[in-house]
């Protein structure tokens, strides 16, 4: 049997792994499903093998069986790649406006994306003389109902779906100022919905606000945030409207028009 020529550069240390890559690139190259004995003759192995690793992939979705003895690509993959495209794309377009309100504030001004129950930085401008003394890394998390982006992301979900997230959560506090309590937040949230703007008064740091507009795409979804974080005493409300212009402005370069 011919083994499948892949085109991944670097061999993975994990022989399963590799195994797992060179059926999905097999996969990648057809259109339509694949029979186990073709996949088998293209990997070169053995069938009870690619059996075995397609099962499994297909658990985690990530392979489909739209019939027995048949495989494709599955679903998963298409999920996650437009994970990284959102990402790449946001950052792309975030990054000069984000320095152009950073000049303007001298502060620093965080962008963020949701992951399952909590927010994540993907990219940040800030400059020595911003006098914060704590900042979060690009890669940090935080929880979402203590953050100013992560509430803009409660604030359009659907009232079963922010029920959930308490329970699931407990709405755990980090200062004395976090809340903790769904009638609180949903207060809150119902703030950030008419005015399309959150706030983070020293709810996860104290000595730290975080002011937050929200970033949506070509399909009005909002897909991330940007925020103004600043010592407590040094957060100044006429940066707001810049802030909502500066995350219009890349959500316009994502394709958004406003109804």
């Amino acid at each position: 049997m011919k083994k499948f020529d892949s085109a991944i550069a670097a061999t993975p240390t994990v022989q399963v792994l590799e195994r797992m890559f060179t059926l999905l690139e097999i996969l990648a190259n057809r259109e339509d499903a694949m029979s186990l004995k073709e996949i088998s003759e293209k990997s070169g192995l053995h069938p009870s093998t690619a059996h075995r690793i397609l099962n499994d992939l297909a658990t985690g979705r990530f392979v489909d069986r739209p019939a027995a003895g048949n495989y494709r690509l599955g679903m998963r993959l298409l999920e996650l790649g437009n994970l990284v495209k959102a990402r790449l794309s946001v950052r792309d377009a975030a990054l000069a406006p984000m320095r152009e309100l950073h000049k303007l504030t001298q502060q620093p001004v965080n962008l963020s994306m949701r992951q399952g129950d909590e927010i994540v930085y993907v990219e940040r401008a800030f400059s020595e003389r911003s006098g914060m003394q704590v900042v979060r890394a690009i890669g940090g998390r935080a929880p979402l109902h203590l953050t100013s982006v992560g509430k803009l992301f409660l604030a359009f979900d659907e009232p079963q779906r922010l029920r959930t997230y308490v329970t699931r959560t407990g709405l755990p506090g980090q200062t004395r100022n976090s809340i903790t309590q769904l009638p609180v937040l949903e207060r809150e949230l119902a703030k950030a919905r008419q005015y399309g703007l959150a706030r983070d008064n020293e709810e996860l740091e104290l000595g730290v606000r975080c002011m937050a507009a929200g970033i949506y795409d070509d399909q009005n979804k909002l897909v991330a945030g940007l925020s103004i974080s600043a010592p407590a005493d040094r957060l100044e409300e006429h940066w707001l409207p810049k802030l909502q212009a500066t995350a219009n402005e890349i959500s316009s370069a994502l394709g958004y028009r406003a109804k």
